[in-house]
């Protein structure tokens, strides 16, 4: 059984910081790359961080410097460091397997947390 919590979310003003966590279970997540993702009304999900198994990490570069992606596999848990948050960083936030190894057909994921940047 797949379970994805995501945590974490609220309103900040621009230039503030959040902390958002992740807990999964199932065995589809062990030894697996992760990634966060986000979603803004009207607009597909599109990745914002990955994470490898052997600890190297990826960004968009909208995030590149301000984003830090980390896990702790001891908790089954996943976080997402957001520095210097921007307007345009207000969206629903997931995080999941990667996408690149996605089993056919694939489509858990949990509820999000919604981030809101005022300017």
């Amino acid at each position: 059984q797949v379970q994805l919590v995501e945590s974490g979310g609220g309103l900040v003003q621009a230039g503030g910081s959040l902390r958002l966590s992740c807990t999964f279970s199932g065995s589809i997540f062990t030894d697996a790359p992760m990634a966060w993702f986000r979603q803004v009304p009207g607009k597909q999900r599109e990745v914002v961080a990955t994470l490898t198994v052997r600890g190297d990490t990826d960004y968009t570069d909208d995030v590149k410097g301000r984003f830090t992606i980390s896990r702790d596999n001891a908790k089954n848990a996943m976080y997402l460091q957001m520095n210097s948050l921007k307007s345009e960083d207000t969206a629903v936030y997931y995080c999941n397997l990667y996408p690149g190894i996605w089993p056919v057909r694939y489509d858990s994921w949990g509820q999000g947390t919604q981030v809101t940047v005022s300017s």
